[in-house]
């Protein structure tokens, strides 16, 4: 992170969305021109809030935020904007820039070879997948090459292949790059340095090497704090039972008890401020809805080829404890699959009446974003959890109190998708339907999810670009939608 002159720097930066709960208090740090910097911290810490204030979408409250005048700033964003819909993949990309480019379908091309896209150009956004417009998204920010490149959780919705062409842009990007990831591989692969949000302290750690290797050095601290915290203690606790036992004799020993209680305020200031790490859920079970009939009958699917519906026949049958993953190319239709079976608005498929289905949507946009995280809970199955169920069950799920009453449109990416992982908690379903259920989320939670998931006794619906994901939770049928198009 030492190379060229400092682009971006965060001087004694105050940020809270109220002033009750900052995020941030007198942060500062400084990112160097040409320098690639991962975003780590617990979630909600303020990862993205970091780049709305470089982007200028937000203010400090106190503090400053310097930019290079005349530096541009690209950023990746999450979900793609309404007027950008009815465009063309070309008008799409001229939006990207000011002036016209008499070089853009050039740009285009190697763009897409980055992101692992193969579409016409003429061919509308609104007619592209989830998947297809995630990448979109990414290469629109890639195509600029701006002096600020800021990627926020670059990799999803990315196969392997696509992942490795990421790498190997960014690892040659001569510019400077900053990036929110749970990819622990992905960061360490181009990475330099690390900006650390602690959200106990509320302030801003940077440190320089590779990802793991910073990981590695905040744990190691982290014990080492621990370790001298207990020492520590251990003498604090001797002296105030020695003060106790001198108070009440008089004389020197009352000065020796005066003495001591000095030597307990000290020690009491020199306690070490432990950093809260990203914590990790602790092991969990999605209980599954005894339903002894078949939960899903398939015998048909719709899907895309070159942008055409087609359809084709196939005769599936979900039973208690199935698992059926779907395998497919980016555009085939796998999330427009799923939503119709979900919302039972397809044409080949029905969900059994009174099966209960717990739903994760890649962009959760099945999570109502004006509603409050306790009021989707208190939703949540036909129990209508009491209080105590639905605070307990957020405690869980790494979602504290202080988060449940706000709007679940202002929790973080990697909030929204712990809080899809309570709702089947409370749930109980007797299906599940998971498009890309690793997406946002920390990677140190997903060996829990995939445990949780393993050990569930219902019948699932899976689709995941995630292979150690896969791997890690038993199949007993796969279904290759790119082979039924043959």
């Amino acid at each position: 992170m030492e190379q060229g002159s400092v682009i971006v720097r965060f001087s004694d930066v105050t940020f809270g969305y109220d002033e009750k709960h900052l995020l941030m208090e007198e942060a500062s740090f400084s990112v160097r021109e040409g320098a690639k910097v991962t975003i780590m911290g617990q979630n909600g810490a303020g990862k993205s809030t970091i780049f709305k204030m470089i982007t200028g979408e937000e203010k400090p409250i106190k503090g400053q935020v310097h930019i290079t005048n005349g530096a541009s700033i690209a950023q990746q964003k999450q979900v793609m904007a309404k007027e950008f819909l009815p465009m063309t993949l070309r008008e799409y990309f001229e939006s990207a820039f000011e002036e016209k480019m008499y070089d853009l379908d050039g740009r285009i091309k190697n763009v897409f070879e980055v992101v692992n896209l193969k579409l016409d150009l003429e061919r509308r956004v609104d007619a592209c997948s989830g998947g297809q417009q995630a990448r979109l998204l990414l290469a629109y920010a890639l195509i600029q090459q701006p002096d600020i490149l800021l990627l926020d959780e670059p990799t999803n919705n990315l196969d392997i292949e696509g992942i490795w062409h990421l790498t190997g842009f960014l690892m040659g990007y001569e510019k400077t790059c900053i990036v929110i990831s749970h990819d622990a591989n992905f960061l360490n692969a181009f990475t330099q340095g690390v900006l650390h949000l602690d959200a106990h302290r509320r302030k801003v750690d940077q440190y320089v090497g590779d990802y793991l290797d910073v990981v590695n050095e905040i744990a190691a601290q982290v014990e080492r704090d621990r370790m001298k915290n207990a020492r520590l203690l251990k003498e604090i606790q001797d002296k105030k039972d020695k003060v106790n036992f001198f108070a009440n004799k008089g004389g020197k020993m009352r000065k020796l008890a005066s003495k001591l209680r000095e030597d307990v305020e000290e020690a009491e200031e020199n306690m070490v401020d432990v950093r809260q790490e990203d914590r990790t859920l602790g092991s969990f079970t999605i209980e599954a809805q005894d339903f002894p009939q078949p939960l899903l009958r398939v015998t048909s699917v719709d899907l895309l080829k070159d942008n055409q519906p087609l359809t084709r026949e196939l005769d599936l049958t979900l039973r208690r404890g199935m698992r059926l993953l779907l395998t497919g190319p980016n555009g085939i239709g796998k999330s427009t699959l799923l939503r119709a079976i979900a919302t039972g608005t397809a044409n080949g498929a029905a969900i059994t009446e009174g099966v209960r289905v717990g739903y994760y949507r890649q962009d959760f946009s099945g999570l109502d974003f004006g509603k409050s995280a306790f009021e989707i809970l208190k939703e949540t199955g036909d129990g209508h959890p009491d209080e105590e169920e639905i605070y307990e069950t957020a405690a869980r799920f790494l979602l504290p109190s202080r988060l449940l009453h706000q709007p679940v449109g202002s929790l973080s990416e990697g909030q929204k998708g712990l809080l899809c992982y309570a709702q089947f908690f409370l749930l109980k379903p007797g299906l599940l339907i998971l498009d890309e259920p690793t997406n946002h989320i920390n990677f140190r939670h997903l060996p829990v999810i995939a445990e949780a998931l393993e050990a569930y006794r219902g019948s699932m619906l899976l689709v995941s670009h995630v292979p150690e994901f896969v791997e890690s939770i038993h199949v007993d049928e796969t279904v290759d939608l790119e082979r039924l198009m043959k």
